[in-house]
């Protein structure tokens, strides 16, 4: 039997130090010199699947124009940048809360070698980046049929005919 020593002072620093990260996020003002609205951080969120055929992102960027989005494949890298701007129609003293986040993201993804680099698509529709990345023939799986009867048996079969 193992015995754990109890520290009911490590779950509260624990407790604490994710308290600190939340408020500091609160603390920090939305206008001013240590933070822009231009400098947020704005990471879209993003679903990855695969099936046989391809291997599938769909990302979230709502308000981000189409030709705003840079995707680009280098040495098995997947790299998508973009930018979701400010609206400078109304005066950044007039807001009271804003909660949306605003600038530039760039995500990168490691695609394994089982996908064809060469025949990569993008879509955008609704605020939804959708990349279909299919994947090399011989990556893709075979199904072989076998013929019965195939053996030496069937060939003394047939030639005794």
């Amino acid at each position: 039997m193992t015995i754990t020593r109890f520290s009911p002072l490590h779950d509260v620093a624990v407790l604490q130090n994710r308290l600190n990260s939340i408020f500091n996020d609160f603390a920090r003002p939305a206008t001013g010199e240590t933070e822009s609205l231009n400098s947020g951080s704005f990471v879209p969120a993003v679903d990855i699947y695969e099936d046989a055929q391809k291997l599938a992102l769909r990302l979230e960027v709502p308000g981000i124009k189409p030709e705003d989005v840079d995707i680009r494949v280098e040495n098995n890298t997947l790299t998508v940048k973009g930018e979701r701007k400010f609206s400078a129609e109304e005066k950044e003293e007039n807001y009271h809360r804003i909660e949306r986040r605003y600038g530039s993201f760039v995500r990168s993804f490691t695609l394994p070698q089982t996908v064809d680099t060469e025949q990569v698509s993008a879509s955008y529709e609704h605020g939804l980046l959708s990349i279909e990345l299919p994947k090399k023939p011989e990556a893709k799986p075979k199904q072989i049929k076998v013929a019965i009867g195939s053996g030496s048996a069937s060939k003394q079969v047939e030639a005794s005919k």
